[in-house]
């Protein structure tokens, strides 16, 4: 494995690992709802039992399992580890975190929940090993409807909430929050994640020289 590989590889576990820690923080701040998938994977988990992140890795198996027979293709090794890794992740961090019951230091970690999220999310992507489950189904419904990638993906996210709705997963405000400001903080911070993951490389291949 190369240098620039291993820098990849640390901003992708270190992307997975922060983005589990948002979603951590806005189901320990659940009073005021989660995200569509999360929505889905809560609602599992109070009628079947298992974990919360036990239900990730379940869900994103089995997209996996249908976006590979579509397309006849396995999944690339990045989204293998994006699908386990999460899921663990999540678990490890809702077994770590205290309860918080007031309706004030709920809205405080959901809202810091969301902005560690978006820069998870910034951090994984900016490595450029490959989308996730759930996006790679999306980018192949895209591919295969000719349809944009905004009414696919909130088609998805429209029909994944209302199954965790029927399952009695926590909605509320902050689903709504999550929908329309999630994009904005990645708007942010993947461009500064790619920089920092360039300056972090740019600095390594100078000491490399140096040494030369």
């Amino acid at each position: 494995m190369s240098k620039e590989q291993l820098v990849r590889w640390l901003f992708f576990i270190g992307g997975l690992l922060v983005l589990a820690l948002g979603i951590s923080l806005t189901i320990k701040g659940k009073m005021f709802g989660i995200g569509p998938w999360d929505v889905l994977h809560y609602g599992l988990y109070l009628q079947m039992g298992l974990t919360v992140g036990t239900w990730s890795i379940i869900v994103g198996l089995l997209i996996l399992m249908m976006t590979a027979l579509i397309t006849k293709e396995l999944p690339k090794t990045g989204a293998w580890l994006n699908m386990l890794l999460i899921g663990v992740f999540i678990d490890l961090f809702l077994y770590l975190l205290p309860d918080v019951n007031t309706m004030l230091g709920q809205m405080a970690i959901y809202v810091m929940g969301v902005v560690i999220l978006g820069y998870g999310i910034g951090l994984y992507v900016s490595a450029d090993f490959g989308a996730g489950p759930r996006d790679s189904l999306m980018l192949l419904l895209v591919e295969k409807t000719g349809w944009s990638v905004k009414w696919v993906r909130n088609g998805m996210e429209i029909m994944v909430f209302l199954l965790g709705w029927l399952l009695g997963g926590p909605i509320g405000i902050g689903t709504l929050f999550i929908a329309l400001c999630l994009g904005a903080v990645v708007d942010v911070s993947l461009p500064q994640c790619k920089k920092m993951l360039y300056l972090c490389l740019a600095k390594m291949n100078a000491k490399s020289l140096s040494h030369s």
